[in-house]
């Protein structure tokens, strides 16, 4: 199903009557058919290459952050962990682009905290974790904190614009 994360209140507010539809209408319950974009356009009363072009629109604009499925990885027989890292400040910026030039990264986020910068890995097999964590840590020679799930909870959010 996929979500669509919108990246501020200020962003919102600079949207016509027709992206908050959009956005809203993209949010849960993404219709699994041959057509997905044909049809929710149809139900928005757009063309489907009107509603792609507003899509990308609101990717290039940073408005939306990411549009795109949710996985349970490890029912695939991948995994995921939540990482962290303490960074010197002066190192931030070349410790983020090396961090995340790694594609197993995804969600990186500065934090006012010991433990300033925080990501998720996702892997394709769970020995990936390990690996991924050794490399970045030789990659920037500053230790990895991983921090595996203990028990899920599902909770589903929607952004209304």
């Amino acid at each position: 199903m996929p979500r669509a994360a919108l990246r501020s209140a200020a962003a919102a507010e600079a949207l016509d009557q027709t992206d908050r539809r959009l956005i809203n209408a993209l949010q849960g319950d993404f219709p699994l058919v041959p057509e997905p974009y044909r049809q929710v356009a149809e139900g928005l009363g757009l063309s489907e290459a009107e509603l792609l072009q507003r899509l990308d629109a609101l990717l290039a604009r940073r408005v939306l952050t990411r549009f795109g499925p949710m996985f349970q990885i490890e029912r695939a027989g991948g995994a995921f962990v939540l990482a962290a890292m303490r960074v010197p400040e002066a190192e931030f910026e070349r410790v983020a682009a090396q961090v995340n030039g790694f594609p197993e990264v995804a969600h990186n986020y500065r934090r006012e905290h010991a433990l300033n910068m925080w990501f998720v890995l996702a892997t394709a097999t769970p020995d990936g974790i390990a690996e991924t964590i050794a490399a970045i840590e030789a990659s920037t020679s500053l230790p990895v904190l991983a921090f595996p799930k203990e028990r899920e909870y599902f909770v589903e959010m929607k952004l209304h614009a």
